[in-house]
């Protein structure tokens, strides 16, 4: 199990692993990857990770002010393999596990210039629909539906 990161600060995915998820409030530890890996594919019938960090989040903001109390929490960050999206989609809700655009999609609509993680991380973002133009293609899909 590799921790590369790429001169962009993320962790280097491996083949296949382009969907990055975020579970709030977890911790894993470096000892602890294997398991990790292992007891996802347990739970999540035989649903392939890989484990990617863990990153402390900085404080909220709203409507551009700083919540008190607030930041701190350990987030995991872990891509799953593409194969196994469909059967995980649904599953990971009821344990809390989100995709990250969607997560970076809530909070920009919160404040769109801040995040409670670092700036690095919009290099995750594997969505086709770039996150800067993801309004216009919910007016183009309301549209069409």
């Amino acid at each position: 199990m590799t921790n590369n990161r790429l001169e962009n600060g993320t962790v280097a995915r491996d083949p296949g692993f382009a969907q990055v998820c975020i579970w709030p409030g977890t911790v894993v530890g470096s000892d602890y990857i294997d398991k990790f890996v292992a007891v996802m594919a347990a739970e999540f019938d035989g649903v392939r990770v890989q484990y990617l960090e863990e990153i402390k989040t900085k404080p909220d903001k709203l409507r551009g002010v700083m919540v008190a109390d607030t930041g701190g929490r350990t987030d995991v960050f872990f891509a799953v393999h593409e194969d196994d999206l469909q059967k995980f989609a649904i599953p990971r809700l009821k344990a809390g596990i989100r995709w990250f655009e969607d997560v970076i999609s809530n909070e920009r609509s919160q404040s769109p210039d801040y995040s409670i993680y670092p700036d690095y991380v919009m290099h995750y973002w594997s969505w086709a629909i770039h996150r800067d133009r993801e309004e216009d293609s919910d007016s183009e899909e309301e549209s069409l539906g």
